[in-house]
């Protein structure tokens, strides 16, 4: 499984930006992907952004995270 800092080296090299580790982590738990957290539903204070979206899932898919 891919680290996240992997995961945001491939979204800046392919797109320009810098994914934020809080999109990584809502959008892997909006597809079901285990993670382990303390977060015990307290609500996410930056969720990904709709523009970005497509970018981290794109990243997910590359390593196999997501289908």
């Amino acid at each position: 499984m891919a680290t996240y800092k992997q995961i945001q080296e491939f979204i800046k090299g392919k797109h320009g930006i810098t994914a934020q580790p809080c999109w990584i982590a809502h959008v892997k738990s909006e597809h079901g992907v285990a993670m382990r957290s303390n977060r015990q539903g307290k609500e996410r204070v930056k969720p990904c952004p709709e523009k970005h979206r497509d970018k981290v899932e794109e990243a997910l898919k590359h390593f196999k995270m997501i289908p």
